[in-house]
């Protein structure tokens, strides 16, 4: 029997990010999920390193890796929309979780409870979660700073919101992979390789 959850899952690269605002580059959540879960096992890794954390890195990468694979049948729903009031978050969390289990029942029998937490959020993995969000919210933290590079005024209100929310989290890994890493986003390549 053929099964489609990976020929689903190679679709991210047609959903683009950013919908309402005007990009000079465009982002798909393919590209965005490969920075999250790099970011999301840099954050767990400082975690464990630096604040005597016991998390599982490469776990946190994999849920990194899933975490909006919804989006391939729910489209990015842009933030100000999806966050609007609580009615619209509410319904729009059903059609995420209707989404993931439409994605879930194209993965054969035998393995769909293996992947299942890489969609639903597990008690066992609310840590690593909270480190998932903090390495969303720092992946559109650096595309707000390479719009801004590029001349892009429309994500300056955004890059400060985003800013502010990854504070609010008061996450000292993620506070800490900012302190280590986020100044380089700022730089020229020929900045970043004379460093």
């Amino acid at each position: 029997m053929n099964h489609n959850f990976f020929a689903m899952r190679a679709r991210m690269k047609y959903i683009n990010r950013w919908a309402l605002m005007r990009n000079t580059q465009s982002e798909n959540i393919s590209e965005h999920s490969n920075d999250v879960a790099a970011i999301a096992h840099a954050i767990a890794t400082i975690k464990n390193v630096r604040f005597d954390g016991t998390v599982n890195a490469d776990r946190a990468a994999v849920l990194g890796l899933y975490h909006d694979m919804p989006e391939i049948i729910t489209g990015d729903m842009p933030t100000p929309v999806k966050y609007h009031n609580e009615t619209l978050r509410q319904a729009f969390a059903e059609v995420e979780d209707q989404a993931c289990e439409k994605l879930l029942s194209m993965l054969p029998d035998d393995l769909r409870e293996s992947y299942r937490s890489y969609f639903f959020h597990k008690d066992a993995d609310a840590e690593l979660w909270k480190i998932v969000k903090a390495a969303d919210k720092i992946a559109a933290l650096i595309k707000c700073i390479e719009e801004q590079n590029a001349g892009n005024t429309e994500f300056a209100q955004a890059l400060l919101s985003t800013r502010k929310s990854i504070d609010a989290m008061h996450l000292p890994e993620a506070n800490a992979f900012l302190d280590d890493f986020i100044g380089g986003f700022y730089l020229s390549l020929d900045e970043q390789s004379a460093t």
